[in-house]
């Protein structure tokens, strides 16, 4: 009968060689792409329900806090927006940068 310990006994000669992984980084730029374009959109979103969840407030006030909630939630998905831009043109850099490093075929 086997004990528990046999079973986290190394067993890697009894395996068989696999193919290798190779793992690449991603190209630069991708990630500010992926994540302004989340901010970009979400951004007004919550803005939107935040202002909605908070409502029209005091109406002597001098400032809605409904239209404060949605300027506050465009303003963040216009940082997102010029987040993926840049994000666009580092990959864009980038990929020229390897073309032209690159022997013409």
């Amino acid at each position: 009968m086997s004990s528990p310990t046999d079973d986290l006994q190394d067993t890697s000669e009894d395996l068989a060689p696999g193919r290798t992984i190779v793992l690449e980084p991603v190209q630069p730029g991708l990630w500010l792409i992926i994540l302004g374009a989340i901010a970009a959109v979400l951004g007004p979103l919550f803005g939107f329900l935040g202002g909605s969840m908070i409502g029209q407030g005091d109406p002597e006030a001098s400032v809605n806090p409904m239209f404060l909630a949605l300027f506050t939630g465009i303003v963040i998905g216009g940082i997102g927006t010029v987040v993926a831009i840049l994000g666009g043109l580092r990959l864009l850099r980038r990929r020229a940068q390897d073309e032209a490093a690159s022997p013409a075929a």
